[in-house]
């Protein structure tokens, strides 16, 4: 479980196929990290598989990498990381599984006077589980969804602290995101398709 407040962004060190998926090797300061913790990268939770100086391995399973970004990472990539949420921390963001449920497309980003405001096409299984004033987990930040101008279609807003200590900083139009619709809508979502 983690929170979407991301702890550091850390880069791509090398890229292996490995058993039908990826080993991706990550430049990162975690110094007590250890294997079999769990890492959000980019907001997909991935196992530790081992440790060296300033990096961390993880293994990007085969079933992973058609909804996530991974197959496209390469040396050099950067990406943001947060380690697992342990019971005595402050719960900065919102709960986050760590659980990708889908690929955004970035529409639009522009400048206002004090953020940066990002529009997103969402698929219809997160459309369908964000309203307005939720939360949301873009490349695994928590983010409040500012308005939904039309079916598919979220809106956020990047302060300048998001924007300089995380990736999103880095939108453009075009770019894909990874996606996880608000836990609790998941579960109201279940318990009310279930009495249709």
């Amino acid at each position: 479980m983690f929170t979407g407040i991301v702890g550091e962004v850390g880069r791509v060190r090398a890229v292996t196929p490995s058993r039908g998926g990826l080993e991706l090797v990550l430049e990162a300061g975690f110094a007590d990290l250890a294997p079999g913790e769990s890492v959000a990268v980019d907001g997909a939770c991935l196992t530790v598989t081992s440790t060296g100086e300033g990096c961390f391995a993880v293994h990007v399973v085969n079933t992973t990498l058609p909804r996530t970004r991974f197959g496209g990472y390469a040396p050099g990539t950067p990406v943001n990381l947060e380690r697992a949420l342990r019971l005595a921390d402050r719960l900065g963001g919102h709960l986050v599984q760590g659980h990708v449920d889908g690929l955004g497309r970035v529409l639009v980003v522009a400048g206002k006077e004090d953020a940066v405001v990002v529009d997103i096409a969402v698929p219809d299984a997160v459309a369908e589980l964000t309203i307005p004033l939720g939360s949301i987990a873009v490349d695994g930040v928590s983010l409040t969804v500012m308005a939904i101008p039309e079916p598919a279609r979220i809106r956020v807003s990047l302060v300048p602290f998001t924007l300089q200590h995380t990736t999103l900083g880095r939108l453009v139009p075009g770019a894909e995101t990874h996606l996880e619709a608000d836990l609790i809508g998941k579960y109201v979502h279940e318990l009310l398709r279930g009495r249709r």
